[in-house]
């Protein structure tokens, strides 16, 4: 895109401006943007306004960075009392609430913010106006073309990889990426484009190890599990009936894949889990690893993300950054920015534990606003060595984060009730101690009478238990 990499240039010196110690004046425009594919959107319909308030996580950062302003881009504004609140959770005596600026667009498409604010040039000459000549940039959830096209018309650099390189992401594409980085994988074939190559790569599959009792059959370009499809081989299906499974899925999945897929093998053992690790690719090159999960998985295949938990199993997190770190630094020779993560499959045997990656999120996700409630509300360093995250105050913390913290009979409930009744419990995240409950998405109970938590704790158990009280709390 014409313009693009000459805007990108001044990416380095903005960033390197938004961390702790720095005093230069600058503007972070936050952008939840979640342009993602139909499939993945229409998924989520009406939610979607909601979801974008999980990154209201991002007013924690102001209390840390006192010269940096936020300018907050949504579908809806989130209430006066939801602003209240976030300011409440930091320490007293700082202006973090006047440095936080909303900008709302009322349109409730499922379009991208990005698209729909570059509808709006009254806005993006406000939002302009606001920045007044400093230095700033663009903080997406992720970055497609519309992105980079509000990037140029707002004349600031966005903190992400130029969309030519969206395609890295791309599950076959990240195999191909992951493997040349000496990653482990599940034994798998890239490439698919319809129902014949999806047989064909399958029985082949199943020529190599005969036992193979599940594969796994993803579109390349797909979100939190939708474009996954469970296929079972356990009763050894012959072509005809394995073709009907297939099909199954019904037209518009194989339309889909039209655009591309894979096909991989189902990892299995006697424990398994779903980890990933989240690392940051800095302008300049540098790669930080900055935190590892364990993922909560959901759905009828148990392949929907629904929440995590940090940090990941010490028995294996080293590992997990190693990786990342490794991917990471592929990743950023091909000139990707910003936010990523990867995700695995860890099954554990006789033998121990084995780790093999499945898929690189070229884009913020559902383990970003979890960690930054972590790191901005008790800063501290992840240590990848021990897989723990050591609070500069002292201790080690551990969190659960849930996204669908829900009760049908919720529907309607308001956001100050919820809040209230979470810190007449003794739940809410106390400033002082770095410990307790942090409140997010709480537009999601008009819509369906969900919201999303994140419990800190000293450490595991303490998180669990916060959050295991949250229903209680809120069921009144």
């Amino acid at each position: 895109m014409q313009g693009f990499d000459t805007l990108q240039a001044s990416l380095n010196r903005a960033v390197a401006l938004n961390r702790p110690g720095q005093t230069w004046p600058h503007v972070v425009v936050v952008l939840p943007s979640l342009s993602l594919g139909e499939a993945v959107l229409a998924h989520y319909g009406p939610r979607l306004p909601a979801l974008e308030h999980r990154y209201l996580a991002s007013f924690f950062f102001l209390h840390r960075i006192p010269n940096a302003e936020v300018i907050y881009v949504s579908t809806l504004a989130p209430s006066e009392e939801v602003l209240d609140y976030c300011a409440s959770l930091l320490p007293p005596g700082g202006d973090a609430r006047a440095r936080f600026h909303v900008v709302a667009l009322g349109d409730t498409s499922t379009r991208g913010v990005a698209e729909k604010l570059l509808d709006r040039p009254d806005l993006i000459a406000a939002i302009r106006d606001r920045i007044g000549g400093r230095p700033a940039f663009l903080e997406p959830w992720n970055v497609t073309e519309a992105e980079a096209r509000l990037a140029l018309e707002l004349g600031v650099p966005v903190n992400g990889s130029d969309p030519a390189l969206w395609s890295l992401g791309f599950k076959g594409a990240g195999r191909r990426l992951m493997r040349g980085a000496g990653v482990p994988l599940p034994a798998g074939r890239e490439d698919l484009q319809g129902v014949e190559d999806a047989v064909d790569a399958i029985q082949a599959m199943q020529a190599e190890d005969p036992g193979l009792a599940r594969v796994i059959v993803k579109h390349d370009d797909s979100a939190a599990g939708d474009g996954n499809r469970v296929v079972d081989l356990s009763d050894s299906p012959d072509e005809g009936t394995l073709r009907e499974r297939l099909e199954a899925f019904g037209p518009a999945y194989w339309e889909e894949m039209a655009k591309g897929g894979i096909v991989e093998e189902m990892v299995t053992g006697d424990r398994f889990t779903s980890p990933s690790v989240q690392v940051d690719l800095l302008p300049d090159g540098t790669v930080e690893v900055l935190a590892t999960h364990e993922q909560v998985l959901g759905g009828d295949d148990g392949q929907v993300y629904v929440g995590c938990r940090f940090p990941a199993d010490p028995a294996y997190a080293p590992e997990l950054a190693e990786h990342g770190r490794r991917v990471g630094e592929a990743l950023a020779r091909a000139g990707a920015i910003g936010r990523f993560a990867l995700d695995f499959a860890a099954v554990q045997n006789k033998g121990g534990w084995q780790v093999v990656a499945l898929e690189i999120n070229l884009r913020k996700g559902g383990t970003t606003h979890p960690y930054a409630c972590l790191r901005n509300l008790v800063p501290g360093r992840y240590d990848a060595a021990t897989g723990s995250w050591q609070a500069d105050s002292g201790g080690t913390r551990a969190y659960v984060g849930n996204d669908n913290v829900m009760d049908p009979a919720w529907v309607g409930l308001p956001p100050a009730q919820v809040i209230g009744r979470v810190r007449e419990a003794g739940l809410q995240f106390d400033p002082e101690s770095g410990i307790g409950v942090v409140l997010l998405m709480l537009s999601g109970l008009a819509i369906d009478g969900r919201f999303a938590a994140v419990a800190i704790g000293h450490d595991a158990a303490e998180a669990e238990a916060l959050m295991s009280g949250i229903a209680a709390a809120v069921g009144g």
